[in-house]
């Protein structure tokens, strides 16, 4: 398994955290658990803009990572 698909694969992954976060804060009506599975979301949100980040640094230094 390469780089670029491992970053890939992690990639979806923190979206689906983030998405299934997002998804909790609706689902409670516990306004405490709202406010932190919402903010759980933000955070995997950066997580994921930061992943994205590297997945293009790595395919900009590394030219058989786009062989993948």
């Amino acid at each position: 398994m390469t780089v670029g698909t491992k970053l890939k694969q992690t990639i979806a992954s923190a979206e689906s955290v983030a998405a299934n976060l997002r998804s909790f804060s609706l689902d409670t009506d516990n306004r405490q658990a709202k406010q932190l599975y919402s903010q759980l979301a933000q955070n995997m949100d950066s997580v994921v803009q930061q992943l994205k980040e590297r997945e293009q640094q790595v395919a900009s230094e590394e030219p058989q990572y786009n062989q993948s």
